[in-house]
C-alpha cells in the first residue's frame, strides 16, 4: 500500500496524484476502483495531509482539533464509518460565564435537554427563539441562490444578538471556521449548520489518522510513495511529466491534490486565502469536568483569552490514552492563529482554569501544534464548487476547490477522479464509489 523509500518511485503511471491528503487519497480510491493505474506521491513521511495523528507521551494526539461529522453525505459514501468506531461528543456545549459553567444540549438528541435549554441562563427567551429560528432556517435552505453575505450579517438579520450570541454562537463558530470576525460566507455556514443538525461529530477510536489510513488501505500495494516532493509538473514529448528530486514520472494525467499554497505553485492558480490555527494538548491527573458535561465542547462565554474551544478528549475517545492503566485526562484547547509559543500557552492555561474551574498549572504540556493555513477562507459570495479540470491532463483537488471541511475534501477528490476518467475516455461513471 505505502512505500516510504524514494527508490520505490515508479517511472510511469496512468495517473499521478500529487498529495496524500484526504482529497488525494479519495481521488486515488475512486480511480483504482475502476482499474486505473494510479500512484500517489506525498512529500511528508505519512498520509493524511492536515489530517494526521501522532503518539506523544502515552497519548494519541491529532495535529489540530479535528472532528469527523457522520452528517457529511460524502463521509458515509466513501468511508466505512462503522470500522472507524466513531466516538461521539454529546450534542451541546458547556459555557463558562462569570465563574459559572452552564450546559445546554440539543433537545432533539437529548429529550431531557428541552427543560435545560429553557433554563439555560445565557440569553433571554427572545434571544433563544431567534437562535432557533435562524438554525432552522439555515437547515431548511434548499439551495445557494439567495444573496450571500457574511455570517455576522446573517445573525444580525435573524436578530440573534445579546448574551447568547456573544457567549455561545460566536465562540462556537469561530472554532469551526477559524475566524472570529464573522467574515465567512453565510451560505457556507448554512451548509455547516445543516450537517451539525444531521449528525453528531466524533473521533475515530484510533484518532483522525484512521481516516486517511483507511483510504490508503483501499489502494493497491505500492500505490502511495511518501517522502518525495514534487517540484514541477510539465509536458514532455508524449506525456505529462511529474518531476521530483528522485526522478520523473511519465503519466497521462496529474491530479494536484495539495494545499492551496502548493497547488498555486504547481498549477499557476491564484493562491487561496487561509486561516491559521493552533492547538494545545495537556495531560491532567484527572478530568477537569464533571461526568455530566465531560463529553461536551467547552466554551469561554467571557471570551477572556485566546481559546475558542476546549474538550476533554479522553472522555469522548478513551483510546487517545494508550495505556489502560493510565488514568490521566487528555485536554485540548484550540486558538485562532498559529502562535503556540510560551506566552500564548500561559494565556491558554489561565483561560482554561476559568473554563474548568481548576488549577491548570500542574498540567503537563503534551503537544502544541501550529497549523499554518489550516482552513481555506470561504468568503462571500460563496458559489459552491470551483472547476477542477485545468485542461491538458492537469486536474486539481482539495478543500480549497470545494469548501473548508472534510466533506469538501472528499467531494473534491471524487470530482477530480470524474474529470480524469472523462479525460482518459472512460466515459460517465457512477457518481460515488462506496467504501
Amino acid at each position: 500500500m505505502i512505500d516510504s523509500a524514494a527508490a520505490s518511485l515508479p517511472t510511469s503511471a496512468d495517473v499521478v496524484v500529487v498529495g496524500a491528503g484526504v482529497a488525494g487519497l479519495a481521488c486515488a480510491k475512486h480511480l483504482a476502483a475502476v482499474g486505473v493505474d494510479v500512484v500517489v506521491v506525498e512529500a511528508a513521511d505519512g498520509v493524511g495531509g492536515r489530517v494526521r495523528s501522532d503518539v506523544v507521551g502515552g497519548f494519541r494526539v491529532d495535529r489540530g482539533f479535528q472532528l469527523l461529522n457522520p452528517g457529511y453525505p460524502e463521509v458515509t459514501k466513501v468511508l466505512d464509518v462503522p470500522a472507524l468506531q466513531l466516538q461521539t461528543f454529546d450534542a451541546g456545549v458547556a459555557v463558562a460565564r462569570g465563574g459559572v459553567v452552564s450546559a445546554v444540549r440539543d433537545p432533539r438528541r437529548h429529550p431531557a435537554g428541552v427543560l435545560g435549554a429553557l433554563r439555560f441562563p445565557l440569553g433571554t427567551l427572545g434571544e433563544k427563539a431567534a437562535l432557533v429560528r435562524w438554525a432552522l432556517a439555515s437547515a431548511s435552505a434548499a439551495d445557494l441562490r439567495r444573496e450571500d453575505g457574511t455570517w455576522a450579517e446573517a445573525l444580525d438579520e435573524a436578530d440573534v444578538r445579546g448574551e447568547l450570541r456573544h457567549s455561545v454562537v460566536e465562540p462556537f463558530l469561530a472554532g469551526v471556521l477559524g475566524e472570529a470576525a464573522g467574515t465567512t460566507s453565510r451560505r457556507f455556514v448554512d451548509l455547516l449548520v445543516r450537517t451539525f443538525l444531521r449528525g453528531t461529530p466524533g473521533l475515530p477510536a484510533a484518532g483522525m489518522q484512521a481516516v486517511p489510513d483507511q483510504l490508503a488501505a483501499a489502494l493497491p500495494a505500492g500505490s502511495v510513495v511518501t517522502g518525495v516532493e514534487v517540484a514541477h509538473v510539465g509536458h514532455g514529448p508524449r506525456s505529462l511529466v511529474v518531476e521530483t528530486p528522485q526522478g520523473g514520472l511519465s503519466t497521462s494525467a496529474v491530479v494536484v491534490a495539495t494545499g492551496g499554497e502548493a497547488a498555486a505553485h504547481l498549477t499557476g492558480l491564484p493562491e487561496p486565502g487561509a486561516h491559521d490555527l493552533g492547538t494545545f494538548w495537556f495531560a491532567a491527573d484527572s478530568s477537569p469536568a464533571p461526568g455530566s458535561r465531560e463529553k461536551l465542547l467547552h466554551l469561554d462565554g467571557d471570551r477572556t483569552g485566546p481559546v475558542v474551544n476546549s474538550a476533554v478528549v479522553s472522555a469522548v475517545a478513551p483510546g487517545y490514552v494508550l495505556a489502560a492503566a493510565d488514568h490521566r485526562a487528555l485536554v485540548s484547547a484550540q486558538v485562532l492563529g498559529a502562535d503556540v509559543g510560551p506566552d500564548v500557552e500561559a494565556a491558554v492555561r489561565t483561560q482554561l482554569a476559568r473554563i474548568y474551574g481548576v488549577d491548570t498549572r500542574p498540567w503537563a504540556l503534551v503537544a502544541a501544534h501550529s497549523i499554518r493555513r489550516a482552513l481555506p477562507v470561504v468568503a462571500p459570495p460563496f458559489e459552491g464548487a470551483q472547476p477542477v479540470d485545468l485542461g491538458e491532463g492537469i486536474v486539481v483537488a482539495g478543500d480549497h476547490r470545494e469548501n473548508a471541511s472534510l466533506q469538501g475534501a472528499l467531494v473534491s477528490g471524487r470530482r477530480a477522479a470524474d474529470a480524469v476518467l472523462t479525460g482518459l475516455g472512460y466515459g460517465r461513471r457512477p457518481a460515488v464509489l462506496t467504501a
